[in-house]
């Protein structure tokens, strides 16, 4: 039986979600926890890696298992929470058709970067401090270059071992949260270091270091040289995956939501 899991994580402490040699990640611990759950080894694939230090208030993967006999998919939630450490957290489970993909049926999955421009210590490790207002209207006008199919090489890391870098975003803006800012962009997919790439290079639009058309000459110019720095991980959050209607519940919402709550569906 094929099951997609849906889960959370607070990625401080890891070295990204795929599993590495000799170091923590999200998946080592998943899959540590399954296995002693489930009582057999698993094996997880995910909807999309997530960097040294970035969270996710919605990631979702998919595995093989029978369930030992007496537990069903509500008992493995609970039984994985108790196991897995507090900073990895299970919200739902729930059996899909044997050939569903987390990965490729993924139709469309959401980024938020979140910034504080008022101090704040309890969001030390889950956003960027600004210490003065950037102009949000000069970055939402030059984010919203990016709306429609575009090669995202510049917003790409050297050697990121993509087959293209073509992306279609739905979606980019600027929203107004409590004490700062929150960067919402939404695609079909993203090429690797994508997102901290422009939220770096936004950031230098709103700094006034660069224009909005020079942000737009720089994402058509297909030149990685031309983007600016990247934007520290621990502001930055995969928060929402989307899947064909009938694959996924309802009740499967992100889990997390720091400071975005209430944001439309």
């Amino acid at each position: 039986m094929r099951y997609f899991l849906h889960l959370a994580y607070d990625g401080t402490l890891y070295h990204g979600w795929q599993v590495q040699p000799n170091t923590l990640t999200v998946q080592r611990e998943v899959e540590r926890c399954l296995a002693q759950v489930l009582r057999q080894p698993i094996s997880t694939l995910g909807s999309g890696r997530t960097d040294t230090g970035v969270h996710a208030s919605h990631q979702v993967i998919h595995f093989d298992a029978e369930l030992p006999a007496g537990l069903d998919e509500a008992t493995v939630v609970y039984r994985l929470n108790r196991a897995l450490p507090k900073d990895i957290a299970t919200r739902l489970l729930h059996p899909v058709p044997a050939r569903a993909h987390a990965r490729f049926d993924a139709e469309a999955r959401t980024y938020e970067y979140h910034v504080r421009t008022v101090p704040d210590p309890f969001s030390v490790g889950h956003s960027l401090y600004l210490d003065r207002q950037p102009d949000v209207a000069a970055m939402n006008e030059a984010a919203a270059s990016m709306i429609g199919s575009f090669d995202f090489t510049s917003f790409s890391k050297v050697k990121g071992g993509e087959n293209h870098y073509v992306c279609t975003c739905y979606e980019a803006g600027w929203h107004e949260a409590p004490g700062g800012l929150v960067f919402r962009i939404r695609a079909n997919r993203f090429v690797r270091g994508m997102v901290r790439l422009v939220v770096g290079t936004l950031l230098a639009v709103g700094r006034g270091k660069i224009t909005p058309a020079e942000f737009k000459a720089i994402l058509l110019a297909q030149n990685r040289v031309d983007a600016g720095s990247a934007a520290p991980a621990q502001g930055l959050f995969l928060s929402r995956v989307e899947y064909p209607e009938g694959l996924v519940p309802e009740t499967a919402a992100p889990v997390g939501m720091p400071y975005f709550a209430g944001r439309p569906r």
